[in-house]
């Protein structure tokens, strides 16, 4: 009897040992991404295993590059990329809101209370928590430009790009709206619909939406082809201008002059006929898809083609046909039979464009006739970090705009909305008996880290932050936040620092969900290789 009483002492142990060093390692790097919170929030410096260097603060970004061992660990890193799926926004909150309810359920194991009973209650206090904020939210609607634009400030203020945000809000606002099907009726937006095409040169002010498509490879003139079109019309082929090749292995040896000769003119008389056809449908721009197979075009087909006044993109990667065909409204020729005037797509104005601050060239089409529900946004910036940050924030910001398709609600941002949460979680968990009571206290402290957080990264004293938080809500102020600008508590939504309600909701489901999933595990097994 005493031997078995022994053997489940040992079990028992092994338990909290596992579950203590799978608290110990994510609330790890819960803290690591901590500083990054918020518009006062720090910027890490990530050297890479290429040597190359990466600034950011956007959390997913940060934790997706970090070298993560402990599989507990790797649980958090797959939580920010969640919240970057689910959401696109929050992904530094949802980890160190996850870090502080570890932190909680620490104590909690300490109390004693049984890891299976902590999960139950924190999912029901998240389900609590999403209820008091759907409670507390503020209908908007996708016409109402200023409370979208002001949502997507608030994303961006946080980032390193937060100066240009005056000209990337309204950039992400109109982009998103732009592919979205009905304003009215729209309950999801496919963000791959809106291309973002980065250029070395210039500031991030140089930026700019594009009604139509621009190529990031300059328009071919080598043997003196047109730079720009009028009235364009757009043929895009998939087969090669220039001769059949054998096949791999084989060759073929010419020996005699006249035939090499008669070679040479069935060449050219073969390409000719491709470039007719061209030239017959209409078409006055060119784009040819890339080739491996042999040579999608050559000097000859080149020549042909710039004698008839056709201007040539080449190198179309295969990946950017379907987005091309969308946004011109043309389609893929694969055969020269099939090259008619109805496979065109047509444009006001085709132009080779220099970048100014740089050296490179893009080929810009406007006035795209029957434009598909496409967007290109041309990103500019001065070296590679400030264009790779831009890119990634821009993101973000049109992720925020995306919440607002998917639920049309927003809550006051700067800690606002936590608290709130955590304040009448509070008054709930009285109203509680037994463990639950003490799990939804805990949980509610856990939600106050935001604010607690945000004061502490602003150089704020968050104790005194956090008392005068909860002061103002218990008095009924709902919209009480950290003014992170001017050091203190004020009104939110007068200041419009506001934000998609899906944010806040998505980050505590989450979070909660992958707390309570490590709370069910008491044993690490490492299986060996087969």
């Amino acid at each position: 009897m005493g031997r078995a009483t022994g053997e489940i002492y040992q079990d028992r142990s092994k338990g909290k040992d596992v579950r203590t060093s799978n608290i110990v390692s994510a609330k790890a790097v819960a803290n690591a991404v901590r500083t990054s919170l918020g518009p006062r929030g720090m910027d890490k410096l990530l050297q890479l295993e290429n040597g190359e260097i990466l600034i950011s603060n956007d959390g997913a970004t940060i934790l997706s590059k970090m070298k993560v061992l402990h599989p507990a660990a790797k649980m958090l890193v797959d939580l920010s990329q969640s919240q970057d799926i689910e959401a696109g926004d929050g992904t530094t909150t949802v980890v160190v809101l996850a870090g502080a309810l570890l932190n909680a359920c620490s104590a909690l194991l300490a109390k004693g209370i049984h890891p299976m009973g902590i999960a139950g209650s924190f999912l029901r206090a998240a389900d609590k928590a999403v209820e008091i904020l759907e409670d507390i939210a503020i209908p908007v609607e996708l016409n109402d430009r200023e409370s979208l634009l002001s949502a997507v400030e608030t994303c961006l203020s946080s980032k390193v790009v937060a100066q240009n945000s005056d000209l990337l809000a309204p950039i992400a606002v109109d982009s998103v709206l732009g592919v979205v099907d009905d304003i009215e009726t729209s309950t999801n937006v496919d963000l791959k619909d809106i291309r973002l095409v980065t250029q070395l040169g210039g500031t991030v002010d140089d930026t700019e939406l594009v009604q139509g498509l621009v190529i990031t490879k300059g328009a071919t003139k080598t043997a003196g082809g047109p730079t720009s079109k009028e009235n364009a019309k757009i043929a895009l082929i998939q087969y090669c201008l220039s001769a059949p090749k054998t096949d791999m292995d084989n060759s073929v040896v010419v020996s005699d002059y006249a035939a090499m000769d008669r070679i040479l003119r069935e060449e050219r008389k073969y390409i000719l006929g491709q470039c007719k056809a061209i030239k017959k449908s209409g078409a006055n721009v060119l784009l040819i898809q890339k080739s491996i197979l042999r040579d999608a075009y050559n000097e000859l087909s080149l020549h042909f083609l710039a004698k008839m006044g056709i201007l040539v993109v080449t190198d179309i990667n295969r990946n950017d046909i379907e987005f091309i065909c969308r946004t011109l409204g043309c389609q893929p020729v694969a055969h020269p039979d099939q090259m008619k005037a109805d496979k065109l797509g047509m444009a006001d104005h085709v132009s080779d464009v220099l970048m100014e601050g740089g050296s490179t060239k893009v080929v810009k089409f406007t006035g795209v006739q029957n434009l598909g529900k496409t967007m290109t946004v041309l990103l500019r910036g001065s070296n590679e970090f400030v264009l790779g940050e831009a890119e990634r924030s821009l993101h973000d910001a049109q992720c925020v705009v995306r919440c607002f398709v998917k639920k049309r609600f927003m809550i006051a941002g700067g800690g606002a909305a936590e608290t709130e949460a955590s304040l009448r979680l509070h008054k709930y968990s009285q109203e509680l008996t037994g463990t639950d009571a003490y799990c939804f206290q805990a949980f509610a402290d856990a939600l106050e880290v935001i604010p607690y957080t945000l004061a502490e990264n602003a150089g704020m004293k968050p104790i005194d932050v956090v008392t005068e938080l909860r002061k103002q809500h218990a008095e009924g102020i709902k919209g009480a936040g950290i003014n992170v600008k001017k050091g203190k508590v004020s009104n939110m939504y007068e200041l419009n620092v506001v934000q998609p309600l899906m944010v806040s909701t998505s980050a505590i489901q989450l979070a909660t969900e992958c707390v309570s999933m490590m709370m069910k595990i008491d044993d690490l097994v490492i299986v060996a290789h087969a």
